[in-house]
């Protein structure tokens, strides 16, 4: 399992950017990278790494709130508007865990298919 981790302060809030009328929320592979982005961005100072897990996911995003976009922060030292979005399925299938997702890979007639069921949901490709 990839953790990702998303910056919090102790009273609960998240960090997040505006982005074009849009909240964009910055993640970050480890957790050091997401001090190493805390020390080169002030705003930042009061925020702690924390593992991003499905609860906190749904606490920053609940479902059908389309205003968040997410973004994954692969250099914590260039600028955070820099990072591309992650869509919410590729964020779904980083952010739980390995026994909630199960590669299904043969469709039961003798033939391939691709899928990734998550939970009671599956997400389908070609």
């Amino acid at each position: 399992m990839n953790d990702l981790y998303a910056m919090r302060r102790a009273n609960g809030e998240w960090f997040v950017m505006q982005d074009h009328g849009r909240v964009r929320v910055p993640l970050f592979h480890t957790s050091h990278d997401a001090l190493m982005a805390r020390v080169r961005n002030f705003g930042m100072l009061l925020f702690q790494p924390v593992a991003l897990d499905a609860r906190w996911l749904n606490e920053i995003a609940p479902a059908g709130e389309g205003n968040v976009d997410f973004c994954l922060v692969n250099n914590p030292f260039a600028s955070l508007k820099r990072s591309p979005k992650l869509e919410s399925s590729e964020l779904a299938l980083l952010v739980n865990s390995p026994s909630q997702v199960q590669t299904v890979s043969s469709n039961q007639n003798g033939k391939p298919a691709s899928a990734v069921v998550i939970g009671r949901q599956s997400e389908w490709w070609n």
